[in-house]
């Protein structure tokens, strides 16, 4: 059973109607905390909101190990996920000049 977490960062958007657009999955994160803060951190700095679920009791050894064990499944606002895959799939390293 997946236990689903708060929705954190910017606002979730509406759509013309005023109604809340969907979640659409984005990535899963398997990893250490810092793997999931990073990509969270990222997300947030880009103004895209995201909700999180914790499969597998997650949310338990969250609150345990500081981190969930089973790992993390990220949703986006379906309007945002092109922006967001592209965000995490990004080249983030800048070529220096020699």
């Amino acid at each position: 059973m997946k236990k689903k977490a708060k929705s954190t960062g910017p606002e979730w958007p509406k759509d013309e109607n005023g109604e809340t657009v969907a979640p659409a999955y984005l990535t899963y994160i398997h990893g250490g905390p810092l793997d999931m803060e990073l990509t969270l951190n990222l997300l947030e700095a880009y103004g895209i909101p995201h909700v999180c679920e914790y499969p597998n009791n997650g949310l338990f050894g969250k609150l345990i190990l500081g981190h969930p064990p089973g790992g993390m499944e990220v949703y986006v606002p379906e309007t945002m996920l092109e922006d967001a895959q592209n965000i995490l799939n990004a080249d983030n390293f800048e070529d220096e000049e020699v």
